[in-house]
């Protein structure tokens, strides 16, 4: 059985590497030998796909922000439609990615009507959409659509969508995530030692617009805090000569590792991030968190005032519930001050702080039950015709 999987973006590559070990899972449970093809990362490739992009790298997130990815994304667009032109599969499973994705699943409605696509993870229009134009192109082309959270599903299917609500896969990585006591033995962090995680980026223009405001703060932290230690999972290791050099700028004591996020995630007892799936996955452990995002000011400007849009979260952590249990800071708010502020109130009020994990619980009921990936599964291999 032939499968093509299209995603793009860090997060992306995790959750498709997850999606392909359950796929083979479940095709060795039923006699199914898969060829999985698909637009992905390293981590898809090591899960036993044949990569024909590397889209790990494409993405970002605003207007101004996307200009320097338009034209690599239209070629790995043009490059997948190519293949499936040239080597129909049997099915298509799209993940987020929502650019390459919509016009993938267009050419198949219009050109192989008779190969299923499942939308897995569909992008969130649900939070930010402005206009039903994309949602309608999203459920016309999609024979099923495998929801991650319950307002996901509650919208597509009111807007048409055979709609399977599975739960969020993270339920099923973080399951396996070391203990607090062994994730801070393994990085070797001493007991009287504070950690904090940094979390700057996973795309090129966070770097630019979060990385300073970031550090900022762990400079003012460290002032504060002398048995403070900053650590740093890189998402990609093109950013560690960046991230290397701000260390150094901001004197602040910090490792900088690759491919032990969870571990650090584990071990930590605050984390400063970026807004994005991360921010569930420290959830899921129990880290209090502070979440920071800002995009160009002109991408906010046009936005606010010509688009005239307007969301109620950024953090996946607070959409899940829609109300506020980590604090975010948007734009002119992500303020090194601001950062600063709740950090230490969240580090020193053990009312605070427990109020964060309270609501992580209620988070928690709303991700589903363990075995996400291998229900989804299931549900894929059930399409073929």
């Amino acid at each position: 059985m032939r499968i093509f999987i299209s995603t793009g973006e860090v997060s992306g590559d995790l959750q498709g590497s997850l999606l392909i070990a359950a796929l083979q899972r479940q095709a060795v449970a039923v006699g199914l030998t898969l060829e999985i093809v698909a637009l992905g990362g390293e981590k898809m490739a090591k899960a036993g796909a044949k990569i024909l992009g590397n889209t790990s790298g494409i993405g970002s997130m605003g207007l101004i922000e996307s200009l320097p990815y338009v034209i690599p994304t239209l070629r790995v667009q043009r490059q997948a439609i190519t293949y499936l032109k040239e080597n129909p599969p049997d099915l298509v499973v799209l993940i987020d990615y929502m650019g390459p994705n919509l016009g993938i699943g267009t050419y198949m409605k219009e050109n192989l009507p008779d190969v299923p696509v499942a939308y897995y993870i569909a992008p969130q229009e649900w939070v930010w959409s402005m206009s039903f134009q994309n949602t309608n192109r999203i459920v016309g082309f999609t024979d099923k659509l495998l929801a991650i959270f319950p307002e996901e599903a509650r919208y597509y299917q009111q807007n048409g969508a055979n709609v399977c609500w599975v739960g969020h896969p993270l339920i099923d990585r973080m399951a396996n995530a070391p203990s607090r006591e062994i994730a801070r033995e393994k990085l070797g962090i001493k007991d009287a030692e504070m950690t904090i995680a940094l979390l700057p980026a996973s795309r090129h223009q966070e770097l630019k617009y979060l990385l300073p405001v970031i550090f900022q703060a762990a400079q003012n932290i460290q002032s504060k805090l002398p048995n403070v230690h900053f650590w740093i999972p890189l998402s990609l290791e093109t950013f560690r000569n960046t991230i290397t050099a701000a260390i150094k700028d901001y004197g602040v004591k910090a490792t900088v590792v690759l491919g032990q996020q969870r571990e650090v995630f584990a071990a930590a007892d605050f984390a400063i991030t970026k807004s994005g799936t991360v921010n569930l996955e420290l959830a899921l452990l129990n880290v209090p968190q502070v979440v920071v995002y800002r995009l160009n000011p002109l991408t906010a400007w046009i936005a606010r005032h010509i688009l005239k849009g307007s969301i109620p979260f950024a953090s996946p952590v607070n959409l899940v519930v829609m109300r506020e249990i980590v604090p975010e800071f948007l734009q002119e708010k992500a303020t090194a001050e601001n950062i600063t502020q709740a950090t230490m109130e969240l580090l020193l009020n053990s009312e605070k702080r427990q109020k964060t994990l309270t609501g992580y619980q209620e988070m928690r009921y709303s991700l589903g039950e363990l075995g996400v990936c291998d229900r989804t599964a299931k549900e894929i291999l059930a399409m073929k015709k």
